[in-house]
């Protein structure tokens, strides 16, 4: 996966898990609240990973 598409899917994933964090609290769900609080660290670990596929392109081509 390009680090581009890892950064969109991580955003994704973080509004997805948001969304699904605020509709468990608004229904008191705890189950759903978790999923989205565990969706919303997918999706930062996934731009992170961009980050870093990013940072190693910067390396190479600079050699």
């Amino acid at each position: 996966m390009s680090s581009t598409k890892d950064k969109i899917t991580g955003n994704a994933n973080e509004a997805i898990g948001k969304v699904k964090e605020g509709i468990g609290k608004a229904t008191d769900n705890p189950r759903l609240e978790g999923e989205g609080l565990a969706q919303q660290v997918k999706g930062k670990a996934q731009q992170i990973k961009g980050d870093i596929k990013d940072a190693i392109k910067s390396r190479v081509n600079k050699v």
